[in-house]
């Protein structure tokens, strides 16, 4: 269970994970120790699952984002199909989802004719596929991991 504290803690590091513990302390009202115990408390329960830095897409040459929608041709192969798109780095989300489609996948390409590359060659050898849809994104509004993390009621 997670108390006002660890929610604060928790809003903290996601907005900034590299606030220091004193910082933290200062704004929480605890002592550096007790902060430190509460991190690591959270990271061992699984709460926290990782430290990462945010990149700019267009920096690294991704600068191309989309969204493929996949059917496979059995329900019950989806769960292998999903593990292989998993395993592509070029992939950043992987979601097993209801409806007419199977998965949905958010993917990073460097432009059009590299998404049309990844697509074919890298999509095109994961057996059980039967179509994919792909939607362009033209202008990201709004992209963020951060959860909102309430004060509980």
């Amino acid at each position: 269970m997670l108390d006002a504290i660890d929610r604060r803690i928790l809003a903290i590091l996601q907005a900034d994970a590299r606030t220091a513990n004193a910082e933290i302390a200062r704004q929480v009202g605890l002592v550096p120790s007790a902060v430190l115990e509460r991190i690591r408390r959270l990271e061992k329960q699984g709460v926290i699952q990782g430290y990462t830095a945010r990149l700019a897409p267009k920096a690294v040459g991704l600068g191309l984002a989309a969204f493929v929608a996949v059917r496979t041709q059995e329900r019950s192969e989806v769960m292998e199909v999903v593990r292989q798109f998993a395993k592509l780095p070029e992939v950043l989300e992987v979601h097993y989802v209801a409806g007419e489609d199977c998965i949905l996948l958010k993917v990073r390409a460097a432009d059009t004719e590299d998404l049309s590359r990844l697509l074919r060659e890298r999509f095109g050898k994961i057996r059980g596929i039967v179509s994919t849809r792909s939607t362009v994104v033209l202008e990201s509004i709004k992209e963020t991991s951060e959860l909102p993390i309430k004060e509980q009621e």
